[in-house]
């Protein structure tokens, strides 16, 4: 499995941006993925995660500005980000989760077992 993120870059607060994340694989409908960040000095937080049956999570930060989405034929998932804060600036990865993970371990990096690249998000005032 080979994930791809992509979408990231400099925006001012308030803007948009879309986050894109393309997996390799034939069972792709069938995996629940997740979006984490990462600041500098910070350990890798939870942002959001969309279940193999379409179901979604949030960390309470970007709740109502944050739009986690999936497109089974594109092997794609996507993080549509509105309203952008400073504190969104982080670099942003993408991630598939274990076989085994329970829906109550999404928030958790060790719930994970395979991850893309990172795309840079950087929010500026």
């Amino acid at each position: 499995v080979q994930l791809q993120a992509s979408g990231g870059g400099l925006v001012q607060a308030g803007g948009s941006l879309r986050l894109s994340c393309e997996a390799s694989g034939r069972a792709f409908s069938r995996w629940t993925m997740g979006w984490f960040r990462q600041a500098p000095g910070k350990e890798r937080e939870f942002v959001s995660a969309v279940r193999w049956s379409g179901g979604t999570d949030y960390a309470d930060s970007v709740k109502g500005r944050f739009t986690v989405s999936r497109d089974n034929a594109k092997n794609t998932i996507y993080l549509q980000m509105s309203s952008l804060k400073p504190e969104d600036t982080a670099d942003y990865y993408c991630a598939k989760t274990r076989p085994d993970s329970h829906s109550s371990g999404y928030y958790t990096p060790s719930a994970y077992e395979y991850w893309g690249q990172g795309t840079q998000v950087t929010v500026s005032s």
